[in-house]
């Protein structure tokens, strides 16, 4: 399960972050976009960060995650198209294999929500 080791990176990344502010911040929430091509299960990654955060700095803190769609691109009709996951990756209209992702390889944090905490 790659969320586990997912939510690990995620962890330290925000830790780091966090470290580096003047004041420490209180997070209320880290806004993810995941992208549909990752194969990343939007659950599995609550459930696993829930589980991963208990009594630490992130326990309560609210992950909001935005998919992202499979986007490809065919080069011989000059069009976008939506494969179907794990189905059909080629071109809808004159069956080219798929050879530009457009969208769906995100996963990255889009942003965070905290305020500083009063000393």
């Amino acid at each position: 399960m790659h969320e586990t080791d997912m939510t690990k990176a995620l962890i330290l990344t925000v830790q780091e972050w966090r470290d580096q502010q003047p004041t420490v911040p209180t997070i209320a929430a880290i806004h993810l976009v995941v992208g549909q091509f990752t194969c990343v299960e939007p659950a599995s990654l609550e459930f696993t960060f829930a589980a991963q955060t208990q009594n630490t700095f992130l326990e309560g803190v609210r992950l909001a995650i935005e998919e992202t769609p499979l986007i490809a691109f065919c080069h011989r009709c000059q069009a976008e198209y939506r494969p179907n996951m794990g189905l059909n990756y080629a071109c809808p209209t004159c069956q080219s294999p798929m050879e530009e992702i457009r969208s769906g390889r995100e996963l990255k944090i889009d942003r965070i929500e905290y305020s500083a905490e009063s000393a």
